[in-house]
């Protein structure tokens, strides 16, 4: 070998050498792609033998699809908000739809992307990435989340589609009681098509599919190709935390018709449902008043949506899967313009690719047509994760994760700081990193929980996650544990649909006991509300004055406080009868109907109102002296207690 051979030989290795230090030093770009209401209608997961897409399929045949992903709360603004500051609804108390940044925790914890653009990125998203109130989470901001299209006579609210029977349209509006295709409207129906965020709106013309202007989800994808292709024309430029967010197939379920002719009514199929499927379980216990399975939300719309086409539930289920389905095929489209830019670019060897949804939605299954329940439709979501040098191609991981996961996900994979406390009043990420599972998905070890945590929203004016609504789904099983303790338990590995209660089998009492023990360790015990708080006091008011609530939504707001407050001082409003003193000793308990005082003697009983239960929490069980109001309740001889003076318990 000559010597200017072995020189050049040399030059090219340490060439190599350089370059391969300076491409590890490198931080890679993340794309994080989020549909709303998305379940396993997708290709590769099972949800529906017709799922249509081919996208998703090759972003997920790409990377490591995860089988067994599960949000952590199956309802918008809490899941998001959980998710992009990497903290569970319990560690937050966020299990509603107060605003994230008024949450002391979340507050003080940073969102996923400011997190990023504090560490050297460029964050920039458009869409539904949070619920809403993320604008500022941002260095770049797109399209705000639009959930058009609607109908529109001029009046002052959205319509539902025009082609939607009644009862369904009147009872759920023009979000949830809408589906059909954009199609042209007639001059004899008096409507117009428009769209946009919630603060402004505009006219969405429509001929027809090829002449039209684009919906919402079309500005969003088409907003994030032209930004990636700034990106893949500026190679050196500074990495980006890309979020795109699509609404589909968020209600209402209206798409151009070219994606419901992709799915023929007459050949749509159902998916399996047992009948009677809801006799052996519990949510409508939490969730109706008096044991009244009707009063679930999930059950109401099924009910609606089955009496608007006279009794015939298959076909009226037939026409809501066939929207659904035309719904995620048109996002499926979106998905495949975006993956197209990054695959045909150097994008595609330092870009971190992210598909997901903020939770599932029940489709018939157990009566039920909704999101927000503890079982399989609604906790189960599509994650596909593409890492470039990390990711194994084409695997698939059945280790039981979830969206609280992937926050920490990220930061592991980018090489970020794993504080992401602002300052102490916010919390450590609560996930655990998924990069394990990306490269070694069969093995699944990874430091993660055996079981998947999921959490459900019910309204409340307080929430103390001691008393909240858990499911636990691991591998083989899902563990349900209601606020009343009522439970339900699944062998998923036999009975995937969740048929078979078995927490009903005295077989079972030794598992039923090692899930509850497992659960009650993971979530914190009892946080009593602070009484000296503005909100604590506007709830004892509200507790005292439920009539205060002029609008009847169940929120006292401070104006309507305010207001009530001025009309009793004048006299304008009759001030309410303060009900019988008692002042008695006995013990608190909670039933399956609330909680119960039980006088020492054992003779008199008074069901405690909703308003004091956070009050009353802390002195659960044991003997306590109490000094409170008490009236009749409006029908029967039962007494309540309204409102509570002292309570006093031995130490």
């Amino acid at each position: 070998m000559s010597f200017s051979f072995r020189l050049i030989l040399c030059l090219l290795v340490l060439g190599g050498v350089f370059s391969r230090d300076a491409s590890a030093g490198e931080k890679p770009n993340v794309l994080f792609i989020i549909c709303d209401d998305l379940n396993d209608y997708v290709e590769t997961l099972g949800g529906h033998p017709q799922a249509a897409t081919p996208n998703i399929r090759r972003l997920m045949e790409s990377g490591v699809s995860f089988t067994q992903a599960h949000c952590n709360i199956p309802i918008c603004n809490p899941s998001r908000a959980s998710f992009t500051t990497g903290i569970y609804p319990h560690t937050s108390q966020q299990f509603g739809f107060e605003d994230w940044d008024k949450n002391e925790i979340l507050n003080n914890s940073r969102t996923m992307m400011a997190h990023f653009s504090a560490n050297g990125y460029h964050s920039l998203g458009t869409g539904k990435v949070m619920h809403n109130r993320d604008r500022n989470e941002w260095d770049e901001y797109g399209h705000p989340s639009d959930y058009g299209p609607f109908a529109y006579d001029g009046g002052k609210d959205n319509l539902p589609h025009p082609d939607v029977n009644a009862p369904f349209r009147d009872d759920f509006g023009a979000i949830d009681g809408s589906f059909g295709p954009l199609r042209v409207l007639q001059p004899e129906e008096g409507l117009t098509w428009r769209t946009g965020g919630w603060n402004k709106q505009r006219e969405l013309r429509y001929a027809s599919d090829d002449n039209r202007d684009l919906t919402g989800d079309e500005l969003n994808a088409q907003w994030a190709v032209a930004k990636l292709k700034e990106y893949a024309e500026k190679p050196d430029s500074k990495p980006f935390f890309m979020g795109v967010g699509f609404v589909r197939p968020h209600t209402p379920l209206i798409v151009p018709q070219k994606y419901f002719d992709r799915f023929p009514l007459e050949e749509i199929e159902l998916p399996e449902i047992k009948e009677g499927d809801a006799d052996d379980t519990f949510k409508h216990t939490v969730t109706s008043a008096e044991d009244d399975r009707s009063g679930d939300r999930g059950t109401k719309i099924y009910d609606s949506l089955i009496a608007s086409f006279d009794g015939d539930r298959e076909l009226a289920l037939k026409k809501f899967v066939q929207a659904y389905l035309a719904s995620v095929a048109s996002v499926d489209d979106l998905i495949g313009d975006i993956l197209d830019v990054v695959d045909q670019s150097s994008l595609k060897e330092n870009t971190i690719i992210v598909f997901t949804s903020d939770h599932g939605w029940g489709m018939g299954e157990k009566d039920y047509l909704y999101k927000n329940s503890l079982w399989q439709e609604s906790t189960r979501i599509p994650l596909a994760i593409r890492a470039p040098g990390v990711s194994k191609t084409g695997a698939v991981s059945d280790t039981p994760v979830s969206l609280v996961d992937l926050y920490p996900t990220l930061i592991d994979l980018c090489g970020l700081p794993s504080n992401t406390k602002k300052n102490e009043k916010g919390r450590p990420l609560d996930g655990f990193s998924l990069k394990p599972l990306l490269a070694d998905p069969a093995a699944g070890k990874w430091d993660g929980p055996a079981a998947a945590l999921t959490a459900l929203y019910k309204w409340a004016r307080y929430y103390n996650p001691a008393f909240q609504n858990y499911s636990l789904r691991t591998k083989d099983w899902r563990y349900i544990r209601y606020e009343n303790e009522k439970e339900e338990l699944y062998y998923t590995a036999d009975d995937p649909h969740e048929w078979t209660n078995l927490a009903l089998d005295e077989e079972y009492v030794d598992r039923l006991a090692s899930f509850r023990e497992q659960l009650l360790e993971w979530i914190p015990e009892s946080i009593p509300e602070s009484e000296t708080s503005d909100e604590a006091w506007k709830g004892a008011y509200f507790g005292k004055h439920p009539q205060a609530d002029t609008n009847g939504d169940g929120t006292l707001t401070w104006p309507e406080l305010q207001a009530h407050k001025k009309g009793m001082e004048d006299g304008t409003i009759k001030k309410p009868d303060p009900g019988e003193r008692l002042q008695t000793s006995g013990v608190f308990s909670k039933t399956e109907t609330g909680i119960l005082f039980t006088d020492s003697s054992g003779e008199n009983k008074y069901f405690v109102i909703n308003a004091l239960a956070g009050k009353v929490a802390p002195h659960l069980d044991q003997p306590a002296k109490i000094v409170a109001r008490i009236k009749a309740a409006k029908t029967g001889k039962t007494k309540l207690m309204v409102h509570l003076i002292s309570i006093k318990t031995p130490k």
